[in-house]
């Protein structure tokens, strides 16, 4: 199948067509044309498989078509996260070159001045995170009354991150009488009691479950000492890799540690994660797609909040906790088909997380051995609640004779 098949407009054509589209994804074959008929969706897809373009697609058609120019936000893409937001935005800008409608996209952490002279010009579509749709909602800057699309994307991430309870807050903002998008990678029970709430006997759409990583992607593992990972690193980038890579942190503290470690090697890196600015976390971003920076390193946050084009290799400095993480993670690299490589560093802390992942993934993951800090040596450790490896129990002393305590005391003999 083509874009051609899709009987999509000329300007939507045009655009895919200069984006360099030809074939729609298996997510954006399956979900085109339900949108296009106007009913809901439920789609179920891991990141990097052109979900984004699955519902922006057929939003601008269908908006397009009614041409009802109003000037009042007409479809609302709610995601968890700016850099996402952001992404989303750009997408419908690109897809959208040739048509007559407005897109914005809102998020905290700014000024909302510039935000708020943008949506008082007209907005037809519009990308925004909860909090500060929610913020603009209650100033009564914004109105969702003749609301005709609502997209809830990466439901799940809304759920790990807190805001389930600003979605319920929105939806209940919403027209009744509406089209609802809903996608999410994962669905734990309350994010599909979330979704049954929502969707009027909606088009069941699964693509690529969590479980399954692309093939495009070639996957290894490094066996070495927690002490060399960072020397590793630095070996790997000097001697191994000339692209720019994007590096996974398990905490914000050892993000920053990784980038000041490469930096000192005269290797240009930053670090991007929750305790950054929303300025730096963008400015990080930008810097890296451009390739001003090298190494992006990046904590979970970004885990499905960056999309870069033509991203070759993607290190996972330590495994997660939670398997499904590392198929997010890796799935920054070989999108749209494209090839990837995916690094994961493995320390004694990381073996049951491996064994975790390579049972959710279905297969052993190639060991690399062919490195100055390669070790076969490695014992399982565990962490306890501060992610710190567990502490010995210490060994319990013998009782002590008290009646002999006391007769040694140096005040026994004391006169009163």
């Amino acid at each position: 199948m083509n874009f051609t098949d899709l009987h999509l407009i000329e300007p939507i054509a045009k655009a895919l067509q200069e984006e360099g589209y030809v074939q729609p994804t298996p997510i954006q074959q399956k979900s085109i044309p339900s949108i296009l008929e106007g009913r809901d969706l439920l789609g179920t897809a891991q990141t990097g498989t052109g979900k984004t373009a699955a519902f922006a697609i057929p939003i601008l058609q269908n908006l397009t078509e009614k041409n009802s120019r109003n000037n009042q936000i007409k479809a609302l893409i709610l995601t968890p996260t700016r850099e996402l937001a952001i992404q989303i935005e750009e997408s419908f800008n690109a897809y959208g070159r040739h048509l007559k409608l407005r897109n914005l996209v809102i998020f905290g952490g700014v000024k909302q001045g510039a935000q708020e002279a943008a949506l008082k010009k007209g907005v037809d579509i519009l990308v925004a995170t909860p909090g500060r749709l929610l913020d603009f909602i209650s100033q009564g800057i914004i109105s969702l009354k003749n609301l005709e699309i609502f997209v809830l994307d990466e439901a799940d991430r809304m759920l790990d991150m807190g805001f389930v309870h600003d979605v319920k807050r929105i939806i209940k903002l919403l027209p009744p009488k509406r089209q609802t998008l809903f996608f999410s990678a994962t669905f734990p029970e309350e994010i599909s009691n979330l979704a049954n709430s929502m969707l009027t006997h909606p088009v069941r759409v699964e693509v690529a479950p969590v479980s399954a990583t692309a093939d495009t992607i070639q996957q290894k593992v490094y066996f070495v000492e927690k002490d060399n990972k960072l020397d590793l690193l630095t070996h790997i980038l000097q001697n191994d890799i000339s692209e720019s890579v994007l590096v996974f942190s398990r905490t914000k503290h050892g993000a920053d540690k990784i980038a000041r470690k490469l930096q000192k090697s005269k290797i240009s890196a930053e670090a991007i994660h929750g305790n950054k600015s929303q300025n730096q976390r963008q400015n990080a971003l930008t810097n890296f797609k451009s390739g001003k920076t090298r190494i992006l390193v990046a904590t979970d946050i970004a885990a499905r909040g960056i999309d870069i084009d033509e991203l070759k290799y993607v290190v996972n400095f330590e495994l997660s906790d939670v398997s499904e993480t590392y198929v997010h993670r890796i799935g920054r690299t070989g999108r749209a088909g494209a090839e990837g490589k995916s690094i994961s560093f493995v320390d004694g802390l990381d073996l049951i997380n491996l064994k975790n992942t390579e049972k959710l993934i279905g297969k052993k993951i190639p060991v690399e051995r062919d490195h100055p800090f390669h070790t076969d040596d490695l014992v399982v450790q565990k962490r306890d609640s501060n992610n710190k490896p567990f502490a010995p129990k210490p060994t319990a002393k013998p009782k002590e004779d008290v009646g002999f305590k006391k007769v040694r005391n140096k005040n026994f003999f004391r006169k009163k």
